[in-house]
């Protein structure tokens, strides 16, 4: 469900800042913007909705900056030329495209790294997700967003990675980044890549 809260930016403008809570079996709390700009709060199960609005205050320079970086780029960010239906033509090839490379470099990977153990029956699916770009569910099955077709191939590669160690660490403990840091050295730098720039990954 999403919430609005009224925050104070540097400059001592308010802004209005739309969040979702998503609670877990954590021991800290993270925040994040989305593909849309709306801020992730994710928490610890028992942190109460007035202790977030606590957190969102005390970190609201933070986040205005956030959201005013993410509208920078939406302002920035070419508008295509494509009527509907080229549009429509151009995301049923790149999810084609999906659903050939994806599969392939998971094979790859598995197969230079086979320590990195197939779950029986797993599968691999192409998704249009809103907010994630891979996913590895607790049968070891792997999902990826279609949109990852649109970054350069060392980025594609980085999320496969991540999500093939999940098949070894279903976390993100540093066991889990080691295991990823072993197959790309440089994942850091992916990360932040996509972090920087996943919003830009789109046809519209």
């Amino acid at each position: 469900m999403k919430r609005t809260i009224l925050l104070t930016d540097k400059k001592n403008h308010t802004i209005t800042a739309e969040y979702e809570i998503f609670r877990s079996k954590r021991k800290t709390y993270s925040l994040s913007l989305n593909d849309s700009g709306i801020l992730r709060v994710r928490i610890p199960i028992h942190v109460t909705d007035y202790e977030v609005e606590q957190i969102l205050l005390q970190k609201q320079f933070w986040i205005t900056d956030r959201i005013a970086e993410f509208m920078k780029q939406q302002n920035n960010r070419p508008k295509n030329h494509f009527t509907p239906e080229q549009q429509l033509a151009l995301e049923k090839r790149y999810r084609q495209a999906a659903r050939e490379w994806i599969p392939s470099r998971v094979t790859y990977y598995m197969n230079a790294y086979p320590y990195i153990l197939p779950a029986r029956n797993m599968k691999i699916t192409i998704r249009d997700q809103k907010t994630r770009w891979g996913s590895c569910s607790s049968k070891g099955s792997l999902s990826f967003n279609w949109r990852l077709m649109l970054a350069p191939p060392g980025i594609l590669d980085y999320v496969i990675v991540h999500e093939l160690c999940h098949l070894i660490h279903m976390n993100h403990s540093q066991e889990f980044w080691k295991c990823v840091g072993d197959i790309l050295p440089d994942y850091k730098e992916r990360r932040k890549w996509l972090k920087d720039h996943g919003n830009e990954l789109t046809l519209s």
